[in-house]
């Protein structure tokens, strides 16, 4: 019977011992550096799955709430005929939110692995997502000069086109993931091993006698061969960054007049609606999320009065905004009469926003609590590459694709073994984006890439050339003098005290 080795064609081995290379080529180096573009490409592409995967919630979430505000939508069209089409839908949108379970209003967070190499801030709540479309719904609208008769058919096309839009992407998607996970699925790795039977049942007797015709056995416990063992779902979930995004974001802030809003009681509406047919500029996105960073802040400095009235004021401008033209009077008519639905959907989204707001303060202030009870400091250990001596610099070479010496084959191999951030950095020339780079490393993986920079050639030591005819040239060579006449002070200096001490020696004991 002949044996089918077929199914070894789908190995992925990254060491084969069998490889062949040019005699003046360092095998291990090679086989290194093919290994690690393997792994790199493997993690890229479960990185890609785990984002498709996490997008494909997001938009499912997005979607239902879009349908349901479209078939909300449609199902007052006849309504809008004959009464007022900015009302009919205003009660459209409210129901639409009323009916949705305000746990399930914020997306799910990142996963581990995708917050750590996407980073940035948590997405935005679906309410603020829905405001967000519907801000770019009358703005289409706006910029079509579409007028107050046709206005509502206007909105319920523009929401079915921005679903149609979703749905188009979400299938975009779906077709992406199926073909990255086909593609992880066709090689067998080493990750794919998992235990088959791992349970081990003893039997043991009752210790009493047979009974004749027939006995019955009482089962034992299970023994357990790891009792310590504690499932992965059991472990505490890390705590969340206290900080996120990147360094270049522009800080949130709200403009001037915002901040007087924030300032206005939330339950004097009559001055709020006087202050923003006043100021209508400050009905932006930008506005409601500066004043609900003030929330936070005040929040965190325990002031709950003026955190809980500025998410208030924010949540007032979001409604507004997400209202349209005529918001403003149509939301304050509404939110001012008694018993009105809109009154009991404004105030649940404050308190549900304020206590977020509150919980997240609270864990913050007992880290840092904690963080100053056990002492500890702010920095953070880092790998980073700087000239040592006086007079020279680190200069940055990327071995070439096309060199046929040997040793540069080698280099361009470990070059592109890096990751590409690291891969960037270095091609910028920049020192300084290189060690931005490895600042986010650990310190052993730092030190394995500072090592693989060396044996690549990527990095030389070299004198640094001045040019003295530039007032910024003699600045450095004034410098640098100082640094040697320093240098040679300090050599004297314990020279002299080595001297003083065989001095002493010798009087002790001249022998």
């Amino acid at each position: 019977m002949p044996v089918d080795y077929s199914k070894w064609d789908a190995l992925e081995l990254s060491d084969d011992s069998d490889i062949e290379v040019h005699p003046n080529v360092d095998k291990r180096s090679f086989i290194r550096a093919k290994q690690n573009q393997i792994h790199q490409q493997r993690q890229e592409r479960k990185l890609h799955i785990e984002q498709y995967k996490y997008e494909r919630i997001v938009n499912n979430g997005l979607i239902s709430r879009i349908s349901g505000l479209l078939s909300a939508l449609q199902s007052h069209a006849d309504e809008a005929k004959t009464k007022n089409p900015a009302e009919v839908a205003f009660r459209a949108v409210m129901e639409s939110a009323a009916g949705l379970d305000p746990k399930d209003d914020m997306p799910p967070p990142r996963p581990e692995a995708l917050q750590a190499a996407v980073g940035g801030e948590p997405l935005p709540s679906y309410t603020k997502m829905m405001a967000t479309l519907l801000d770019q719904v009358n703005k289409a609208l706006d910029e079509r000069g579409v007028g107050q008769e046709g206005r509502y058919e206007g909105m319920v096309g523009e929401i079915g086109e921005h679903l149609k839009k979703v749905e188009g992407l979400q299938g975009e998607l779906e077709k992406k993931l199926a073909e990255l996970e086909r593609e992880e699925a066709r090689k067998i790795t080493s990750e794919g091993i998992h235990t088959g039977f791992d349970s081990t049942h003893i039997n043991k007797s009752s210790g009493g006698s047979k009974a004749e015709g027939g006995g019955s056995k009482e089962s034992g416990k299970v023994e357990l061969l790891n009792p310590n063992y504690t499932p992965p779902e059991a472990l505490p979930a890390p705590s969340e960054r206290e900080e996120g995004g990147d360094d270049d974001d522009e800080e949130v802030t709200a403009s001037p007049a915002a901040v007087k809003f924030a300032n206005i009681k939330s339950s004097d509406y009559r001055e709020s609606h006087a202050w923003l047919s006043s100021h209508p500029e400050i009905l932006t996105e930008k506005e409601t999320d500066g004043i609900l960073v003030m929330a936070f802040d005040a929040q965190l400095e325990n002031r709950s009065d003026y955190a809980r009235n500025c998410v208030h004021q924010a949540l007032l401008i979001q409604y507004c905004r997400a209202l349209g033209r005529d918001g403003v009077a149509l939301f304050f008519k509404r939110i001012t009469t008694p018993g009105h639905k809109a009154q009991e959907v404004f105030y649940k989204d404050v308190q549900d926003t304020y206590m977020k707001i509150k919980n997240r303060s609270r864990e913050i202030n007992l880290q840092r609590a904690k963080d100053e009870a056990e002492g500890k400091g702010e920095g953070v250990e880092q790998i980073q590459l700087h000239a040592v001596d006086p007079g020279t610099v680190i200069n940055i070479r990327i071995p070439p694709k096309d060199s046929e010496d040997l040793d540069v084959q080698v280099g361009r191999a470990i070059f592109e073994s890096f990751t590409p951030e690291m891969q960037k950095a270095l091609e910028t020339g920049s020192l300084e984006e290189v060690n931005k780079v490895l600042g986010k490393m650990s310190v052993e993986d730092a030190e394995e890439v500072v090592g693989k920079l060396s044996e690549s050639g990527c990095l030389s030591v070299e004198e640094e050339v001045i040019d003295a005819t530039t007032e910024e040239g003699k600045q450095k060579i004034k410098k640098l003098e100082q640094e040697a006449k320093e240098q040679e002070k300090e050599g004297q200096e314990k020279e002299g005290q080595e001297n003083k001490g065989q001095e002493a020696k010798y009087a002790d004991d001249p022998e």
